[in-house]
């Protein structure tokens, strides 16, 4: 989700902030739980009532078998935990999607999360 991943963001950013400039780390953020395409697209009908045509195929060549990260470590080293279920992913995503069907507009206002402003941050790192 969305929302998982940006607070998985401002608690590295938090993290950053008590860390020795030295210090880095590779973090996952996500669920550790992988989801086949037929996953989604279940859980997007189910929560949304929506049905969408699909058809099932031999695999195309080079489709990836199986991918999903190990959360783990971000667990552990941050503090963090993604919250959101595949159903509120697609929920949320078709509320949205269905209120602005034309993406976002030009005039989106900055991002805040936690009281830190995620463009200001962009733009305080690309001087750095």
């Amino acid at each position: 989700h969305v929302m998982d991943l940006a607070e998985g963001h401002v608690a590295a950013l938090r993290r950053l902030e008590r860390a020795s400039s030295a210090e880095q780390i590779t973090l996952n953020l996500g669920t550790s739980q992988g989801s086949s395409v037929l996953d989604v697209v279940q859980a997007f009908e189910k929560v949304n009532g929506v049905k969408i045509p699909h058809e099932f195929a031999p695999r195309r060549p080079g489709d990836v078998a199986m991918c999903y990260a190990n959360a783990a470590m971000a667990e552990r080293e941050l503090g963090w935990k993604a919250t959101r279920s595949l159903e509120d992913m697609c929920r949320d995503a078709w509320n949205w999607q269905s209120k602005n069907p034309n993406g976002y507009a030009r005039t989106a206002q900055p991002l805040v999360l936690d009281g830190i402003s995620i463009s200001k941050l962009i733009i305080e790192d690309r001087k750095n």
